[in-house]
């Protein structure tokens, strides 16, 4: 008897989480929720740090010119 006591304690926990999460979203007669932010992206016309290296050499451009041009 204590497992079925168990149980329902368990879907009624669900039940009360999946009530909550109702409650916040937007009714008919309310305004819809604001569209998603984009991500900010760079647009920057170098290799990123985990871009292969444009030398060629098939490593990392971190790993690679990255470093000589720090040297530098």
């Amino acid at each position: 008897m204590a497992k079925r006591d168990q149980f329902e304690q368990h879907f009624q926990r669900k039940r009360e989480v999946e009530e909550r999460h109702k409650k916040l979203l937007p009714k008919g007669d309310e305004p819809p929720l604001p569209a998603p932010v984009e991500a900010i992206r760079n647009e920057s016309s170098g290799p990123g740090r985990n871009d292969p290296c444009p030398c060629g050499s098939g490593k990392k451009f971190k790993q690679c010119c990255a470093k000589k041009a720090k040297k530098k």
